[in-house]
């Protein structure tokens, strides 16, 4: 997909259209996640610091990523290339590998590159918008190929000119070579792909050791022997927040571990499984990252038994001096729970006293210790600074409008004014922009945050449900608008 979460919020928002869209973490510590092509014009890119991002492109609009809206886009998407072939995997929410010809749709370069055009036609038709398309006969090329395609584009390397291709082109095109390797090969006179197959195989080895040398070597000679893969097992499930302010209280710090646990159990119960091994991250002040882990008898998807695996192993961590970010994982996965009988018997005992003490006429012993954590929306996923706005809450109590967050180019709905979205928040004021999909670009209105009539909502369809004997309402060239994403 191309510049996917910008391309998505610019079909979703009439007026950002044409513009420069930046969608990351909006907090001092924040970074890039995608940049609009326009945005990319003025330097912007992925994993930029915020900061930095904001000098290059000063009037960009800036997002925070709406993940819930983005994940059914890719549902979307990758139920096409399932429609085409078995093997399927998935790389990232906007990125596939497919195999064509197990699915028995190409035999040869004009079938594949029909299948291919046709691809994109339905990916726009479904979604309203564009993604690109590379095609190979391994993995690596079709990779190559779809970033060349970029943007709105079909490449097929055609089978005889890879080594041709790769020659002129950077090591670091190649997988498993990152900044490190980059610079180790560089500094042994290697820069490109042809550079690395002279230098041949004995030579790679010693620079890099035996199993990276050799598969890099492989590479270079455009052999890439990595089947697709249809299904990756998930080995662990873990949430993690990073600060926008380092945090120094302690009891702070156990309660974001504990609200944590909570989410990290309900991603656990989406996926169906459960887990022995609990684990958790902690980067300090000063950047040192310490993991602390303990495997339970049997595992569990309680949220009482990871919790408070959790806080045992926080009592473990000096956070003295401050913590930039927190995480709780669960690993050793299972598709079952063993229940953890301790577990069961003090919540049997807690149950009994609280019933003793409601026969005492002491009411309120019976809520000792049941309460304390802040609801899921109080608080907010963040990924270098990425936070969910109030739909992202995952199924959390309603908030009250007094303690509702307006994360910009979240959706809001207002009783009089309809569907919108957040334009920006502070000083207890909040700028929506009333528009939607398939409407024109919208007006602007400012209301209190505690507006009642104001309240967040779920994303709308990019695309309009087609009435009776209609086609499908499209965002791009057949509705008269810019394709999203196309520059």
């Amino acid at each position: 997909m191309d510049a996917f979460y910008a391309s998505a919020e610019q079909a979703a928002k009439p007026s950002l259209r044409g513009k420069a869209v930046v969608v990351g973490g909006l907090g001092p510590r924040g970074v890039v996640a995608t940049a609009s092509y326009e945005a990319r014009r003025f330097g912007v890119h992925s994993a930029m610091p915020m900061g930095q991002a904001r000098r290059l492109a000063p009037n960009a609009a800036y997002l925070v990523p709406r993940f819930s809206f983005y994940r059914d886009i890719s549902e979307q998407v990758m139920r096409l290339l399932r429609e085409l072939s078995p093997l399927v995997e998935p790389l990232s929410l906007d990125e596939a590998f497919v195999d064509l010809e197990a699915g028995g749709v190409a035999s040869d370069e004009a079938s594949a590159r029909a299948v291919g055009e046709r691809l994109r036609a339905d990916i726009l038709r479904v979604t309203g918008l564009t993604g690109s398309v590379g095609l190979a006969v391994c993995k690596m090329l079709a990779k190559i190929g779809s970033e060349q395609a970029k943007p709105d584009g079909l490449v097929l390397i055609p089978a005889g000119t890879e080594r041709k291709l790769l020659e002129p082109m950077s090591v670091r095109i190649l997988p498993g070579v990152g900044p490190a390797t980059g610079d180790h090969l560089r500094r042994a006179g290697i820069t490109t792909v042809g550079e690395l197959a002279e230098a041949g195989e004995d030579e790679l080895v010693r620079l890099l050791g035996k199993a990276h040398g050799g598969a890099l070597y492989a590479m270079a000679l455009a052999r890439d022997e990595r089947p697709v893969v249809a299904e990756r097992d998930t080995k662990s499930v873990s949430v993690e927040d990073t600060y926008d302010v380092d945090i120094h209280d302690r009891v702070r710090v156990r309660m974001e571990v504990a609200r944590l646990a909570e989410r990290c159990v309900q991603r656990l119960r989406a996926a169906g499984h459960s887990g022995r091994t609990i684990v958790l991250k902690v980067r300090r002040f000063d950047f040192s990252t310490l993991t602390r882990s303990e495997t339970l008898r049997g595992p569990t998807d309680d949220p009482g038994v990871v919790r408070e695996a959790a806080a045992r192993l926080l009592e473990s961590v000096d956070t003295t001096g401050g913590v930039r970010l927190l995480g709780v994982g669960v690993s050793g996965l299972a598709d079952y729970t063993q229940e953890d009988l301790f577990a069961q018997a003090q919540a049997k005992a807690e149950a009994e006293a609280a019933e003793a003490a409601g026969a005492d006429g002491d009411p309120g012993a019976a809520q000792e210790g049941g309460g304390g954590l802040p609801a899921e929306g109080a608080g907010g996923e963040s990924v270098g600074g990425v936070e969910p706005g109030p739909a992202e809450s995952g199924g959390a109590e309603p908030v009250p409008p007094a303690e509702r967050r307006w994360p910009s180019g979240h959706d809001v709905r207002h009783a009089v004014h309809g569907a919108g979205w957040v334009q920006g928040s502070g000083l207890g004021r909040v700028t929506v922009r009333f528009e939607t999909p398939q409407s024109v670009p919208g007006r602007v209105r400012t209301f209190r945050t505690d507006d009642p009539e104001l309240e967040p909502s779920d994303p709308l369809p990019l695309v309009a449900a087609p009435g009776p004997g209609e086609g499908a309402a499209v965002v791009g060239p057949e509705a008269g608008l810019p394709v999203p994403g196309a520059g």
